[in-house]
């Protein structure tokens, strides 16, 4: 076998990895719906993203240092601390699936942020992928008495910025050396979780009280939903190009809708068929490179051991 043949495989099977992760987020809706307590979203995401983290730091032992300090504070409130909170109150506000429509504007946003940030210039086919996935996501998700909210409007926008920026940030600045996908992970999760401490207990006051059931939910969330499908999401985005990585998000409501389907017992229509079709169509097509490709600039900082703390503050 040829090094291309051999390099298009490591390519797809990258691409295949990476893709499991948005299949997990659709799972989230339906486990939030069936597990969890109601009308707690910051603490929801809260719990997600701090105690993810800091298990993470726990395991690698590893703590950001120089620049790699403001750095993963940067994309943790981009990937977590900011786009949590915009994703469920556009949720919220806005009802018939407007928001997860306004999610897969995403790619669209990393199209842009790619240009401005690794001077990469979108291709026509991108932009038709960028669509296309936007219609089928619309087909998938939108009812006939969805409405619109300009709260809810800005913050689905704003979460899809924020997550968008937050991936082509984290293609930009690499990693530290010597330091993997996973420590990198843990970073960003505390990061993001120690934003969404005070605004949770600030707007939904003290933690509710959970049954066991509760506690399998957040476990999954936490353990399945967040620390390993966010570790493999930043393990692509090392190793593809941003936004391909990007456009692998539209995969996440239609994972939702199948589930919603298969264990929910919810209606699946000949159009919203139609509109998973369009989605997968726009995520392929989003995989062509970008022309033309320019290497991120090379990572700096560094990583200190979890037990030397002194050094972080220096």
């Amino acid at each position: 076998m040829g090094v291309s043949n051999r390099t298009s495989l490591a390519i797809a099977g990258t691409l295949a990895v990476t893709g499991l992760t948005p299949l997990v987020w659709g799972s989230t809706y339906a486990v939030t719906t069936e597990f969890l307590p109601q009308d707690r979203p910051l603490f929801t995401a809260l719990t997600r993203a701090l105690p993810a983290g800091l298990g993470l730091l726990a395991v690698t032992r590893v703590l950001p240092r120089g620049q790699w300090v403001w750095r993963a504070a940067a994309l943790g409130v981009l990937n977590i601390g900011a786009f949590f909170p915009f994703l469920f109150l556009a949720a919220y506000r806005l009802p018939g699936g407007v928001a997860a429509v306004l999610g897969a504007a995403g790619p669209l946003f990393a199209l842009a942020f790619a240009r401005a940030l690794l001077a990469e210039r979108p291709t026509g086919r991108k932009l038709l992928a960028g669509l296309t996935g936007l219609a089928g996501v619309g087909l998938v998700v939108l009812r006939a008495d969805a409405a619109l909210d300009v709260v809810g409007v800005l913050a689905g926008l704003a979460g899809a910025a924020s997550m968008s920026a937050g991936t082509v940030l984290t293609k930009r600045w690499g990693r530290p050396e010597g330091v993997g996908a996973l420590a990198l992970t843990g970073w960003q999760l505390t990061a993001g979780g120690l934003l969404l401490l005070p605004v949770a207990l600030l707007i939904e006051g003290a933690p509710p009280a959970l049954s066991t059931e509760n506690i399998l939910g957040y476990a999954y969330l936490g353990i399945v939903g967040t620390a390993c499908a966010y570790w493999i999401w930043f393990r692509g985005i090392s190793r593809l190009p941003a936004t391909s990585v990007a456009f692998l998000a539209l995969l996440s409501p239609v994972s939702a809708t199948v589930i919603g389907w298969a264990a929910l017992g919810q209606a699946l229509t000949p159009i919203q068929v139609l509109g998973m079709a369009l989605a997968l169509a726009g995520t392929l097509l989003g995989q062509a490179p970008a022309s033309p490709p320019v290497r991120p600039a090379a990572p700096g900082g560094g990583s200190v051991p979890l037990s030397d703390l002194k050094a972080v503050s220096s």
